[in-house]
């Protein structure tokens, strides 16, 4: 039990990389082949026996989004549940590997309600026009992307071609437009629960990065076709006339010698065990050799195996990292836990007890998420910027927890409310006394999401914080008390600033409805968030 506990934690940890897991149908596959209960499923790639579906590129893509791939699942068989995770899956794939589409984009269609060869291309916006996703009449995409500017979902992927002389569109044979990536899919293909044959495109600006979304959509649900775990192949045709066959599905093996495994990770297990753990990872593996090799098959489900040290890591995951002997180092020295650590460890826990959900969210967050959407200016916040950021996503160092959290419930909206959440984590703060010019603050905040705001709970949570740092109520004798303040992420009159040993150590209150709405949510929500380095 522990080492399937250690196996899930990994997993969940492994998100970011493993995209299969992103989805229902991809963990419980992978936590039956861990369990043994079932074989990791070999995943084939079939030619029709009748005209193989087939997109052509023309030039005029290249200067906006020059690649494609397509694939087909046949005969599939959805429900409601099966429908919700497919739809589910590319979201989170879009979110993810996919950068918010600016990388690639997935559009899926009922291949029974078009007809091919299909043309990917490029036109002026004022050229393109037809019915979008759950539209009821037909618009240019000059229309469309007025549209779009005041919804909260699709506005933020309108920047990608917004300002392009072209926008990229796909067509069938009838001229019927399947989608304009990334923006949105038309509404004549648009796929249901009664859907049996799905035509699978992404379209970017990534070509390995395509290929890796197409494969890991086909693997994930192509367990519902009526042939399971085979998807059809389509053909696409480049602007210099070559031709190439998708999805891909690319097996290739590997070689790991047992010694080095074992070397790596502090353990002593046979070739034959080591082998073992790894087919329990879905990697197919076998001794060889002279006993000492081991040869290990990656699927197309695993696009994240580069080098060898990702193998031996699957190793130590399915080992047990809880079962690796502890060994003290050759030194001469005895370490001890760092204090601050050991504080939020232990308030970890109560906050736990007190019915409160722990969410870990990224240190690096964008300019909007910690100034416009909480309505300060980011010369303000005293943030600490990246000089070149790779994604709009990671622009600078969080000083607040707040717009994590907050995201964290925009993305678990389904799930049953109330939604209680904390974080025990590090902000930075721009700090011109450090020799390195910022600082770091350990920083508590915890949000309460439900039909009411809830402001009681979150102050009982603050008393109950105190209790536990042996802070009394009162100025006297080193207490605390909250006093009424104002905030520009607060609902006025409805904000308190928290003073503790002499000190302001941070806010709590009723979030302002404008925040609430920035961050895509629909109901109150309360927070408090302070330091707790003032308690060490």
């Amino acid at each position: 039990m522990k080492n399937l506990m250690n196996y899930v934690l990994n997993l969940v940890w492994n998100l970011m990389k493993l995209y299969d897991l992103l989805c229902l149908e991809g963990l419980v596959r992978g936590l039956q082949v861990f369990k043994e209960r079932i074989k990791a499923p070999m995943y084939k790639r079939v030619i029709p026996n009748g005209e193989i579906q087939k997109l052509i590129i023309t030039e005029e893509t290249a200067k906006i989004r020059p690649y494609a791939v397509v694939a087909v699942l046949r005969n599939i068989k959805f429900t409601k549940d099966r429908y919700e995770s497919f739809i589910e899956l590319q979201e989170k794939l879009h979110q993810n590997i996919c950068r918010k589409r600016a990388l690639v984009a997935i559009g899926t269609h009922d291949l029974d309600t078009l007809s091919g060869p299909f043309t990917y291309t490029a036109k002026k916006p004022s050229d393109i026009k037809f019915k979008p996703l759950n539209k009821t009449k037909e618009y240019t995409a000059c229309e469309l992307m007025n549209i779009y500017k005041t919804d909260n979902h699709l506005k933020h992927y309108l920047h990608i071609i917004e300002n392009k002389p072209l926008y990229p569109v796909i067509y069938d044979s009838n001229g019927v437009v399947l989608s304009m990536p990334p923006v949105i899919n038309g509404h004549h293909s648009k796929i249901t629960v009664n859907t049996r044959n799905i035509f699978i495109e992404c379209t970017g600006t990534d070509f390995t990065k395509a290929k890796i979304v197409l494969d890991i959509i086909v693997t994930t649900f192509s367990e519902y076709c009526e042939n399971q775990f085979t998807v059809e192949a389509a053909e696409v045709v480049f602007p210099n006339g070559k031709l190439h066959t998708f999805p891909e599905l690319a097996y290739r093996k590997e070689m790991v010698r047992a010694d080095l495994i074992n070397k790596k990770v502090g353990i002593r297990e046979t070739p034959e065990n080591l082998a073992k753990l790894l087919t329990r990872m879905c990697l197919k593996s076998e001794v060889i050799g002279d006993g000492n090799q081991i040869e290990i098959e990656i699927p197309p489900t695993r696009a994240d195996i580069i080098h060898a040290c990702d193998i031996i890591e699957d190793a130590a995951i399915a080992y047990g990292y809880n079962n690796i002997q502890m060994t003290l180092p050759k030194t001469y020295t005895i370490a001890n836990q760092f204090p601050l650590n050991k504080l939020t460890e232990l308030l970890r826990h109560d906050m736990a007890a007190a019915g409160f959900t722990e969410a870990l969210t990224f240190a690096l967050c964008s300019q909007e998420d910690i100034a416009d959407k909480l309505g300060l200016d980011i010369s303000a916040t005293k943030a600490v910027l990246i000089s070149n950021p790779k994604t709009a996503e990671f622009q600078v160092a969080r000083t607040t927890l707040l717009p994590g959290l907050l995201k964290t419930i925009a993305a678990n909206r389904k799930m049953p409310l109330p939604l209680k959440l904390f974080e025990i984590s590090d902000i930075v703060i721009k700090d011109s006394s450090r020799d390195v010019g910022a600082r770091n603050y350990r920083h508590l905040c915890a949000v309460y999401y439900n039909k009411n705001p809830g402001f009681e709970i979150i102050h009982g949570l603050l008393d109950r914080i105190m209790q536990l740092l042996d802070v009394p109520p009162g100025e006297k004798k080193g207490g605390y008390v909250i006093r009424a303040s104002e905030g520009p992420a607060f609902f006025p009159g409805r904000c308190a600033e928290i003073f503790a040993r002499g000190q302001s150590i941070g806010k709590l209150g009723v979030l302002h409805p404008d925040v609430i709405t920035k961050f895509e949510l629909t109901m109150p929500c309360s927070c408090v968030e302070i330091n707790i380095e003032p308690f060490l």
